[in-house]
């Protein structure tokens, strides 16, 4: 299945997906593009061991929640294999850290210590707006 077919099928069942990645994620030229990529892909977090500045800011435009792992881990480290359910506690404004549980196929559980990436107090309008878009619009709805 690719990851198209499998965006697909999990957008119909309404099951929210994060991406896993390693250092410096979203490096590259498209990195607005990709944001959006993984926004219409049903893609609600993004889990790494450092993002590229403009993409996370980007991510958060988009919605999507930017997590980082704490110093030391990674998804190699904690054993992940994408094949897992995730469930990220809800981030409240100004908090810089959250919980992950992460439920693996054997039903073992693990939780993992995150650092939020929403660094600004606008970042967080954004995202608790789902996305600068609809921050923009319900704005402009408000006038």
């Amino acid at each position: 299945m690719t990851i198209f077919a499998a965006a697909q099928h999990y957008a119909e069942s309404d099951t929210p997906l994060v991406v896993i990645g390693g250092k410096e994620y979203g490096t590259g030229s498209s990195r607005d593009w990709a944001a959006k990529g993984v926004a219409l892909l049903g893609v609600r977090a993004v889990l790494v061991e450092s993002f590229e500045r403009i993409h996370r800011s980007n991510l958060i435009g988009m919605g999507i929640l930017p997590l980082q792992f704490s110093d030391g881990d990674s998804a190699e480290s904690l054993g992940l294999e994408g094949n897992e359910q995730f469930s990220i506690e809800p981030v409240e404004r100004g908090q810089k850290s959250t919980q992950m549980t992460v439920t693996k196929v054997d039903g073992s559980t693990l939780t993992v210590d995150l650092t939020v990436r929403i660094d600004t107090a606008n970042e967080f309008t954004y995202y608790e707006h789902g996305g600068i878009l609809h921050y923009v619009i319900r704005e402009y709805l408000k006038a």
